[in-house]
Formats: C-alpha cells, structure tokens, sequence
C-alpha cells in the first residue's frame, strides 16, 4: 500500500488497481451507492467523494488510508490536457461539440430561453444499442436548464 500525496497519484492507483484486479465499474459503483458514470467521474478524479464513499473507494482497491482526503476534496473539473484531445473517442466527443455544438445551443435557446445547460445539476447514462449492422453507442445527457437573470 502506498502513501498518496496528490490526487493524481490516487487516481493513477485506481486505474492500475482496478486493471490488475479486474474491477468493472458497476461493482466500483455498487460499493460507492452512484451511477456508473459518476462513479468512473469521479475516480478519475472529476468528483468529490463523500466520507463514506471514499472509505468504501479504498476498502475495495486496498489503497492507503492517505487516499482519503484526497478522494474527498473538490477537484479541478475539466481538466483534459491540450487543446483538442488525441484520444480517438474523446476526441470525437469534442467534434461533436465542435460541429454539433451552435445547433444545439440554438436548439436550447428556442426551446427554453437565453440560458445554459447545467453541468452541475446533470446526469449522464452510456448504454448499448444493439443493431444488425453494428452496435452504437447511446449517450444520455440532462442538465437542468439555468436562465440568464437580468440584474
């Protein structure tokens, strides 16, 4: 068991516990009591864990007792590297947004006002969906909308 002295490192053990253990997420999410997705979030180290969760975190990849606060303090959200990721999928997560992103935020406008899509108040779902001519992937997405408040 090591001793951790940042985040980083704690989410570095994570990942290489859960490969060599052969953890799925939805057991890591089942003993932390979230969605997958949040789950996953939030070992990469895009959440903050409560007391609770993080005892259950470290109990389940055996990791040091100095992993948890640093399972439990606010991270720094958002914070992929570069500009445009190199990795093929999330660098297709940012062309959608490049490409599909001015429709959708005029498709929100129209639909609710001059507002924005909560990343705060959200929740995502990644599903299967099966199909003759190839599996596609099905992202759920639903933030609550916030409008612009005149002041």
């Amino acid at each position: 068991m090591d001793l951790f002295g940042t985040r980083s490192e704690v989410t570095a053990a994570l990942i290489a516990t859960r490969v060599a253990k052969g953890i799925p997420w939805s057991t890591v999410a089942e003993a932390v009591g979230q969605s997958k997705e949040w789950t996953v979030a939030a070992c990469l180290g895009q959440m903050a864990f409560n007391a609770e969760q993080a005892r259950s975190v470290v109990k389940l990849f055996g990791l040091h007792e100095t992993a948890l606060p640093w399972l439990q303090i606010p991270p720094a959200k958002g914070t992929l590297a570069g500009t445009a990721p190199s990795d093929p999928l999330l660098y297709r997560l940012y062309e959608i947004v490049s490409v599909y992103g001015p429709a959708i935020k005029e498709l929100i406008h129209e639909e609710f006002g001059d507002g924005i899509m909560s990343a705060i108040d959200f929740k995502f779902e990644v599903s299967r969906e099966p199909r003759p001519t190839g599996d596609r992937v099905q992202l759920n997405m639903s933030g609550k909308f916030l409008p612009y408040r005149p002041f």
